[in-house]
């Protein structure tokens, strides 16, 4: 996978798609085999940072998002505490989430409580504000696991459009069900079993 792709994972439950996606960051060592990020082994003893390096430069979205118990803000920015984050970069976040319309129709806007774990919330907008967190951290890799899947195709549509003209510099691994999510993308590879069963052009499958 090259810097600035945009892969697509399909597979039906069980295939593997989630170890494949453990095992790229790093949550997971290969019993064979190794994992290399610009040529060097990411579980190389010889070099113990280079995991935790790794692992910070990566933003994962999962299906379900945890939220905290505070403000959309502070959802938004989790782990960095108030007087540190920007809050222009926070909109500009949400926005490219397809989320900011929504928190500036709310009483508070972005300090608006979402309740805990984000019960105030429906599953699209609970989803949204995790990419838009993902986002604000502008790492080099972003993980998509399912993480479209609680929105309508139109809102997919437009999230995904934004996702993918952020920068020629992020890479993008998408785990979806729905393939017309990946039209975008540079491969779409098919998980059977634990193997690649196939990889193909989007235009090859859609």
């Amino acid at each position: 996978i090259f810097k600035g792709q945009k892969i697509g994972i399909v597979g039906k439950t069980g295939s593997g798609k989630s170890t494949i996606i453990d095992l790229i960051i790093g949550i997971l060592k290969p019993t064979s085999g190794k994992i290399y990020v610009d040529k060097v082994d990411i579980h190389d003893k010889q070099n113990p940072n280079k995991i935790i390096e790794w692992m910070r430069s990566i933003s994962y979205v999962p299906q379900d998002i945890f939220l905290i118990d505070g403000t959309i803000a502070e959802n938004i920015t989790f782990g960095i505490k108030g007087k540190y984050f920007k809050m222009s970069k926070v909109i500009k976040a949400a926005k490219k989430a397809q989320i900011h319309d929504f928190i500036e129709s709310t009483e508070n806007g972005y300090s608006t409580y979402v309740g805990e774990r984000g019960i105030r919330l429906s599953g699209g907008q609970r989803q949204r504000i995790g990419i838009a967190r993902a986002l604000y951290k502008e790492s080099k890799l972003l993980i998509l696991d399912e993480a479209t899947s609680a929105l309508d195709n139109k809102t997919e549509i437009e999230l995904m459009k934004c996702i993918n003209e952020i920068s020629n510099d992020l890479t993008i691994l998408s785990i979806a069900h729905r393939k017309t999510s990946l039209k975008d993308c540079d491969r779409i590879i098919e998980i059977q079993n634990g193997l690649i069963f196939s990889e193909t052009k989007p235009k090859e499958i859609l």
